[in-house]
Parts: structure tokens; C-alpha cells; sequence
């Protein structure tokens, strides 16, 4: 089964993933960096969604995480934010990566190959 999918030749993604708490949010990003799916995952204590849940608008104060990977491990990535998620329908949403610094690069490559 496919849990998700990038651009295809795009072999670095960022991944946004909302969180209900912060501490969610910690549980999430070190579980991804521990276990080398993420090279570094930044946490955005407090963003405000709005979103249509089961027939209505609803709104919650939120925590986003930004995680840097490769598409590689896209589904594991997914497979340990489900088993770590409070939510029933987490958010993941996957960009790629088109650029950027190479030596940044190069470390996320480094970081998410090497053995846990």
C-alpha cells in the first residue's frame, strides 16, 4: 500500500506536520530524528488552524513541525507519525526539496543513511 507520494527526480522533501500540543510535537520530532527519517525538525510552538472536521469548521491551536528528510523514507516517515498521533487523520503534507545550500544538503543526506 502507498502512503504517499513526491515529484518524482525529487530526492530531499520538507514535510509539514501539525500536532495538538507541543509535547506531541517533541514526541513526533524525536522519534523521527532518533530513528535517522529526519535530519532536523523544527517546531512551530503555536500556529491556529481553521479546517472542516465531519460536517463543520472547526478551529485549534496547534504546533507545526517542519521536517527535513529524504523521499526515500517518505513512508516511514508517514507509518511513525500515524503510530505516534493523536489524531485520527494526521496532517502530512510532503514539498520537495528543488535546492538550497549543497553543503546543507549533503548533511541531510549524511544524517538520514546512517545507521540507528
Amino acid at each position: 500500500m502507498r502512503r504517499g507520494s513526491v515529484v518524482e527526480g525529487s530526492d530531499k522533501v520538507v514535510v509539514f506536520i501539525t500536532a495538538s500540543t507541543i509535547d506531541e510535537a517533541d514526541k513526533i520530532a524525536e522519534v523521527l530524528v532518533e530513528q535517522r527519517k529526519a535530519a532536523c525538525v523544527n517546531i512551530v510552538p503555536q500556529v491556529r488552524s481553521r479546517f472542516w472536521w465531519q460536517g463543520k469548521i472547526e478551529s485549534a491551536e496547534e504546533s507545526l513541525l517542519i521536517v527535513k528528510t529524504r523521499a526515500v523514507l517518505l513512508d516511514e516517515v508517514i507509518g511513525l507519525v500515524k503510530a505516534n498521533h493523536s489524531y485520527e487523520v494526521p496532517e502530512v503534507i510532503v514539498l520537495p526539496i528543488s535546492g538550497g545550500n549543497e553543503d546543507y544538503l549533503s548533511w541531510l543526506d549524511e544524517e538520514t543513511s546512517r545507521e540507528t
